[in-house]
């Protein structure tokens, strides 16, 4: 039996949308802006590294990173991202929301800093340094999802939710795109500031020392975004669910909400204690949680794992596809800024074709045709469009037809981002009870970041060729890119059909879909026999 609402929990599924609507956006979303910069930066990084720190006399291609460093570098902000969205979810719940959320930002910017003022010239302290503070990094990074994802669901109105957490997290489109708008502009500075020659006509002249800045200015711009949102999150108060439903404090609850949303809200703290004495308050690991979100669980943290294994391996490789196919120029072709340059450029074109697009898309639908529909279709066109590039890849090689390659590879991108790049982030905050919603919402995440770290480590080796002459110095052949391609098809659709596990959650109250509305079992059977024994 449903049992009524709380006034200000009713008060905020009703609420128009208002002003601290999109400011809230704004300010979760610009840790999501830093955290895709951040993460997504690295390619145009290794690159540099590669030419800079791992140059051989003699040799005739250009230093690259060597296959363990380079899992590392790539790698490494993943590690800390999945144990950040495990430590912070949890912490998330127990603490609540607006107290770990400054943590996690603060941890971000010291970070990004550090990133970039990595100590020693030499190789090995320069990456080692590098991969200390990026793992760090990604712990920050990873406490922002759970919180991020949680603050807005708890914020937002029911008829408007969906689009709500799916903005906050569309911001990543924008750092994505960042990511590659900062490349260009500081290595076009760059080149034309320190010309170099060709790696062909001059190897040790190919790489100015200058070079040596660019990585680093790159890394540390993502500190900027943090720092400007640190005082607004400072200033934002606790969510009215949680300090109602966890804290089970209603007067302040009543008294944030009513300053939010300008209106009187009655405190009702009776009302709350009696549902306290009602409701079921099982724990995470229990029998109770297992029959009501078991399965749920499992939906959320399968679709997210599959899908981070194709959108990571893909996004993090852009350079490696761009080059198989020819759509970059040779490395000997280029000098170290150019290449990152060209490397900056065609991650931009991507992200502005394809991300970008994708995220708004599923912002302006996701309230009207449903959470499910979009990521069913989403996975659907992923492994079409997928397959489409692995089939005929021997003709996508040729220089004719490569832009076609490249359409379909954005293509790709678009309903990754107009798909589960976004349902798999919004659902996980709107299905599980108040009181484990982070905690929920972080293992959803980390099984995401499980098959990212997959993605990263795997698809460096799986997308070698298999012709040991045409392998990147230090690897083994592979099984080649365009197995690997059939590889992210198939995880794609293994996505699909895990997400009919998953509820609808469009047009519902957060307590509906937790059943937190609803009197425990026992309770409600007690209070049965003690109205017939009247």
């Amino acid at each position: 039996m449903a049992r009524e609402q709380l006034q200000v929990l009713n008060a905020l599924d009703l609420a128009k949308t208002q002003w601290y609507h999109f400011t809230a956006i704004v300010i979760a979303g610009m840790g999501f802006f830093t955290d895709a910069y951040d993460l997504f930066c690295i390619p145009i990084v290794t690159k540099l590294l590669g030419r800079i720190y791992y140059h051989v006399p003699g040799d005739p291609k250009p230093g690259t990173l060597p296959p363990n460093i380079s899992a590392a570098v790539n790698g490494v902000a993943l590690c800390g991202t999945l144990a950040g969205q495990l430590f912070f979810g949890w912490l998330g719940d127990k603490m609540g929301r607006k107290r770990v959320y400054g943590m996690t930002l603060m941890l971000m910017v010291i970070s990004s800093v550090a990133s970039g003022l990595s100590f020693s010239n030499s190789a090995n302290g320069v990456i080692a340094t590098l991969c200390f503070f990026r793992f760090w990094l990604g712990f920050g990074i990873g406490g922002d999802y759970p919180l991020s994802a949680t603050i807005m669901s708890e914020y937002a109105n029911k008829k408007t939710r969906g689009a709500f957490i799916a903005a906050v997290f569309a911001m990543q489109g924008f750092g994505i795109l960042t990511a590659g708008v900062v490349g260009i502009i500081i290595s076009a500075g760059f080149k034309h500031k320190y010309p170099a020659p060709s790696y062909e006509q001059d190897p040790a002249g190919s790489t100015v020392s200058q070079a040596d800045y660019v990585w680093r200015i790159i890394l540390m711009f993502g500190a900027v975004p943090a720092v400007l949102t640190y005082y607004w999150r400072m200033k934002m108060p606790e969510t009215a669910r949680y300090t109602a439903l966890v804290a089970r404090n209603a007067k302040l609850a009543a008294s944030d909400m009513s300053k939010v949303l300008q209106v009187e809200i009655v405190a009702e703290q009776e009302k709350l204690e009696e549902q306290a004495g009602q409701s079921s308050s099982f724990g995470l690991f229990t029998k109770a949680f297992m029959r009501r979100h078991g399965l749920h669980l499992l939906g959320t943290t399968t679709t997210w794992f599959f899908f981070d294994i194709a959108f990571y391996s893909s996004n993090l490789f852009q350079k490696d596809i761009f080059s198989a196919v020819g759509w970059l120029p040779t490395a000997t072709s280029m000098n170290t800024i150019e290449e990152a340059y060209r490397i900056a450029r065609a991650q931009t074109l991507i992200a502005l074709c394809g991300t970008v697009p994708g995220y708004w898309f599923t912002v302006a639908f996701i309230d009207v045709i449903g959470r499910f529909a979009i990521q069913v279709m989403g996975f659907v066109f992923m492994t079409g469009f997928l397959l489409a590039l692995a089939i005929p890849y021997h003709h996508w090689t040729e220089k004719s037809n490569r832009i076609g390659f490249v359409v379909l590879y954005g293509f790709t991108f678009f309903f990754s981002n107009f798909g589960p790049n976004a349902t798999t982030f919004v659902v996980p905050a709107e299905i599980f009870p108040a009181r484990m919603r982070s905690t929920c919402h972080g293992i959803s995440a980390a099984a995401g970041k499980a098959g990212a770290i997959i993605g990263a480590f795997g698809f460096l080796y799986a997308a070698q060729s298999q012709d040991k002459a045409k392998d990147d110095k230090g690897y083994s052949p592979g099984i080649g890119v365009r197995n690997s391609i059939f590889f992210l098809a198939a995880c794609s659709f293994l996505g699909l059909l895990f997400t009919f596990l998953v509820p609808e959650s469009n047009g519902k109250s957060l307590e509906e879909m937790s059943g937190e509305n609803e009197e425990d079992e026992s309770t409600r059977s007690g209070t049965e026999a003690a109205i017939h024994a009247v």
